[in-house]
């Protein structure tokens, strides 16, 4: 899709792959009109996401008023992009991932908001550990005391 943008950068994108969601297309008092706070994710067996987690569904913080375009969906995943998490009625993605990547998942909703350092989000423990993976194959070996767990 040449020329794909989001419409929040790009309000003449032939392609808003990233759009208002439809919702928010005639709100024009923005002050706490955005989706805020915490709603459940179902999250898609098979995925990454799904490994990461380890349950079904799980509760995350939203603040934004752009998602995927729904109109555009079929054409992403049939271009390979993976709808790892959606809201359960379906009707929203939550989370995205590349099949072949060592570690591509994006999230609608914010995982830092629930990230302690004694408690870190599972994408981060996740990515954290496909990179220390992706180091130790590229022949860096592991240096001990670096050890993350997954």
């Amino acid at each position: 899709m040449e020329a794909a943008n989001s419409a929040e950068f790009d309000h003449e994108t032939p392609y808003p792959v990233i759009d208002l969601l439809p919702e928010q297309k005639e709100v024009s008092d923005m002050g706490g009109t955005m989706r805020l706070g915490a709603d459940p994710v179902k999250v898609h067996e098979g995925t990454r996401a799904f490994e990461a987690y380890g349950e079904a569904v799980i509760y995350k913080r939203h603040r934004h008023r752009y998602e995927v375009n729904n109109l555009l969906r079929t054409r992403l995943e049939d271009g390979g992009l993976v709808m790892s998490g959606t809201s359960p009625d379906e009707r929203l993605v939550e989370a995205v991932e590349v099949p072949d990547h060592p570690f591509y998942v994006a999230s609608q909703y914010h995982p830092e908001f629930n990230s302690r350092p004694n408690r870190p989000e599972p994408l981060f423990r996740g990515l954290i550990a496909a990179a220390r993976d992706h180091s130790v194959r590229a022949g860096h070996g592991e240096a001990s005391g670096d050890r993350v767990e997954s």
